[in-house]
């Protein structure tokens, strides 16, 4: 299974940047111009990406904290392209208006068609940003799920913590009993949350950069595209010296320049993304990768042990949740083997620990 680029939005039917005054008798497709040249158009609003969120970096969990300062430099990144793109587009119109007031027709019209591709670079620009915003918000996805998983790891710590003080203090301590088997489910927990982290992160990471690489690969053909119709526009200029007294030639070339612009937008339309495909092997469950969690919900205990796997043995309540996690309960008349059969934990333990895992049970029955 490959994994998919980020639906990339559709291309405007022109080149040119969004405007509210549509008074001027020029085609706006083929100019940067305004109306009221002398007025330069008002900056959009640019978006306030500070939040409380910006105070939160030093109060995130230590397992999500370097991908939380990681995301939050993306947001600069983004911040500055788009930033960028804004600048292009303003440079176009002014480059556009300085053309006009030459005086020079050939300038004049040339300077326009220019700035009408660079106005199409500052949009790829901006596009960039919104494509970087879809990766972002992949990472997050990683993030959110390492910031689930520190819980379970400082549980499990504090357990770990309360049973050496306990041996160390009261090493007769009937507590010390009762936390070594709220270890037992806390490692179960753990199991499961680290093998989901390491789902998530393995096939969010791949889809993430995915993203973030096809992006790049748009950005740079699309503006390579109008930079070679760029030059081409160049080469309609006459810059041949005129002899002082002289009147320069007539500028006859605007249908070539419209032409051009008219290729640059054909180019531009029938344009695809061509890449090497990236495949992935993650579960599509949901949100697109292994739900470990309920895979070892539906794990079956070993059939090698036929006193646990018997239905009259097994409350309904306890169908369905992880093998770790089941209460064990059985006839009084059971020997004292069958109770050495336990099956082990999902994790390894030592003939001790299962040596003594094995007197709790009896105990508890």
């Amino acid at each position: 299974m490959a994994i998919l680029p980020p639906p990339y939005t559709v291309r405007k039917p022109s080149l040119s940047p969004k405007r509210s005054d549509t008074t001027s008798t020029r085609n706006r497709s083929l100019s940067v111009r305004s109306a009221k040249s002398s007025t330069p158009a008002p900056p959009p609003t640019k978006k306030h990406r500070f939040s409380f969120s910006s105070l939160r970096a030093n109060h995130q969990p230590e397992l999500s904290r370097r991908l939380f300062r990681l995301i939050k430099s993306e947001n600069y990144v983004i911040n500055a392209y788009e930033s960028a793109g804004h600048e292009r587009q303003s440079i176009a119109t002014q480059l556009s208006e300085w053309g006009e007031q030459t005086g020079d027709d050939a300038v004049s019209e040339l300077s326009d068609k220019l700035g009408v591709i660079l106005s199409e670079i500052g949009s790829q620009e901006e596009q960039f940003a919104q494509n970087l915003e879809d990766y972002r918000g992949t990472l997050k996805q990683i993030r959110n799920t390492e910031s689930s998983v520190q819980p379970s790891r400082d549980h499990k710590a504090k357990i770990i913590d309360d049973i050496n003080r306990l041996k160390y203090k009261e090493p007769n301590s009937t507590r010390i009993t009762t936390l070594e088997q709220e270890l037992v489910r806390a490692e179960a927990e753990n199991l499961v949350a680290e093998a989901q982290l390491t789902n998530v992160t393995r096939a969010k990471l791949k889809e993430a950069y995915a993203q973030h690489f096809a992006a790049v690969v748009e950005r740079a053909e699309k503006q390579a595209i109008l930079a070679k119709h760029g030059r081409r526009m160049l080469n309609l200029l006459n810059d041949t010296p005129v002899i002082p007294g002289n009147v320069p030639e007539p500028f006859d070339m605007e249908g070539d320049a419209r032409q051009i612009l008219h290729d640059a937008e054909e180019d531009l339309r029938v344009w695809t993304l061509d890449l090497e495909e990236v495949t992935t092997m993650a579960h599509t469950v949901v949100g697109g990768v292994l739900d470990g969690k309920a895979a070892a919900s539906s794990t079956a205990i070993p059939a090698a042990h036929p006193a646990q796997t018997h239905p009259s043995q097994t409350h309904p309540s306890q169908l369905g949740v992880h093998p770790a996690l089941r209460k064990i309960s059985m006839g009084s008349n059971a020997s004292s083997s069958s109770f050495r059969s336990a099956p082990d934990p999902p994790y390894p333990i030592s003939d001790a620990e299962r040596n003594r895992r094995a007197d709790r049970i009896m105990a508890v029955a």
